[in-house]
């Protein structure tokens, strides 16, 4: 993964200040043992980790580019198992080995299709047959600030929808069919929309979708 697609420079400037909002939907966790081996790849601060581990799932570990996020993590949750990522998307996690795999506003902070296909890839590898990968994401907004920094980036960028912000981060906004492309090997089970406060203050629209990992 370039650069570019991992920030880690941003991220770990951020990690002290940065909130997030992205909810867990709990009723698509309902039928998860709470003893499932749950991993957050772009975990931050734990944030999310923490919200399952108040509804009782007891096997959570989180994983992230930045040693500022995971610093921030540890000093929060001292009793979770947390990891930097050296060369992402690679995770140390055997195949198969793991239940479910949260991926949130994490697609966001990745401009590229390639680096997005290789971690998804990276996640079904890891994932057991039957497995679950839940993905909270950020569509293309409609707002007119949002569409003129889309055509102000896409040349630069090779890409519509990815920009600048105006602290430093490179991001992405998805049209809808491309989750679908991106997640064309697993069967998807469940999509809503949200809306969503953004980390810089706004409001957009997103999109959570379940998919799980084919059986055979």
């Amino acid at each position: 993964m370039s650069d570019l697609d991992s920030q880690v420079a941003y991220w770990d400037a951020a990690a002290a200040t940065k909130t997030f909002t992205h909810p867990v939907h709990l009723p698509w966790l309902d039928d998860v043992s709470r003893h499932a081996a749950i991993l957050d790849y772009g975990c931050g601060y734990a944030r999310t980790m923490a919200a399952l581990e108040q509804q009782g799932f007891d096997s959570l570990a989180g994983v992230d580019t930045s040693p500022g996020m995971i610093a921030r993590a540890r000093a929060l949750h001292p009793a979770m198992r947390f990891a930097v990522l050296d060369t992402p998307p690679t995770l140390a996690d055997p195949d198969a080995s793991v239940d479910v795999v949260l991926l949130f506003a994490v697609l966001t902070c990745i401009p590229g299709d390639d680096a997005q296909r290789q971690l998804v890839g990276e996640v079904g590898r890891v994932l057991k047959p039957g497995g679950l990968l839940y993905v909270s994401d950020l569509l293309l907004q409609e707002d007119e600030r949002n569409r003129d920094r889309y055509a102000r980036f896409a040349e630069h960028y090779g890409s519509y929808g990815v920009f600048e912000t105006s602290d430093g981060a490179v991001c992405r906004h998805h049209p809808r069919d491309w989750f679908s492309s991106l997640l064309a090997g697993f069967d998807t089970v469940d999509t809503r929309h949200i809306t969503v406060g953004t980390m810089n203050g706004h409001e957009s629209a997103g999109i959570q979708l379940l998919a799980r990992k084919p059986a055979a």
